[in-house]
């Protein structure tokens, strides 16, 4: 998959993750995907965007990790980073939520768009679990491969980096951050952002606030959770 021309994967992540991306298991996800193409489904993100969150924010700037479950499956929703849609498309209500939080925690007023690429500039990696999804079928792709892929992306940061803030949002994030060293990392957990559940402890948790003391007790800069103006985005998103 790492060979595919419409897939760029940044050279800090390529010389971590690479080899992984040459399993067996990652061909055969590879075939999968391009069969379910040559049949005519549309896919989501599109092929050069797969990969996008480890573009966004290379591995040596990567000071949180948020991690989603699988992309959005609408037309023109999902761009490679998790919760995060285009410029112009409407906020989905997990998103929503979050927003809400940020605001109640430290706030920053919610943006008027969803698209959170200068967060992932800023050194929060937004990484599904799956990458990959069918148009109008949620959780199409799972168990296809990606999970043992992106498994192997948290058990890299665990290892090799040290003092990064991980987000568990929702019972499915919590058991595929098991791996992770607290001792090492601060890890914050809460229910999903999702209306569903976010009235349970999402809204509320203080997750923003406290991702950015811990970032400054150990000598990091905070992160900036504001969001420019649409308006300045359009252009280069």
């Amino acid at each position: 998959m790492a060979d595919d021309d419409r897939i760029k994967l940044d050279p800090s992540w390529k010389c971590r993750i690479g080899d992984y991306l040459q399993r067996e298991d990652m061909a055969a996800l590879g075939n999968f995907l391009r069969q379910r193409k040559a049949q005519g489904v549309r896919i989501y993100p599109p092929g050069a965007q797969i990969f996008a969150a480890f573009n966004a924010t290379p591995f040596d700037a990567v000071k949180v990790v948020i991690l989603g479950q699988d992309p959005y499956h609408g037309a023109g929703q999902a761009h490679g980073l998790c919760f995060s849609v285009r410029p112009g498309v409407i906020v989905p209500p997990s998103l929503d939520n979050i927003f809400k939080e940020i605001e109640r925690d430290l706030g920053i007023r919610r943006p008027d768009h969803g698209c959170l690429t200068p967060w992932a500039e800023r050194g929060v990696l937004l990484l599904n679990s799956v990458l990959t999804v069918e148009d109008g079928r949620a959780g199409a792709h799972q168990g296809k491969g990606w999970e043992g892929f992106t498994d192997h992306v948290v058990d890299v940061l665990n290892r090799e980096c040290e003092g990064l803030v991980f987000l568990l949002w929702g019972s499915y994030a919590q058991a595929k951050g098991k791996v992770i060293d607290p001792q090492r990392h601060r890890v914050l957990k809460a229910p999903h952002p999702s209306p569903l559940s976010a009235h349970r402890g999402f809204l509320g948790c203080g997750h923003f606030s406290s991702t950015n003391e811990y970032l400054q007790r150990r000598g990091k800069a905070p992160i900036d959770w504001s969001l420019p103006p649409r308006a300045e985005l359009v252009e280069t998103a």
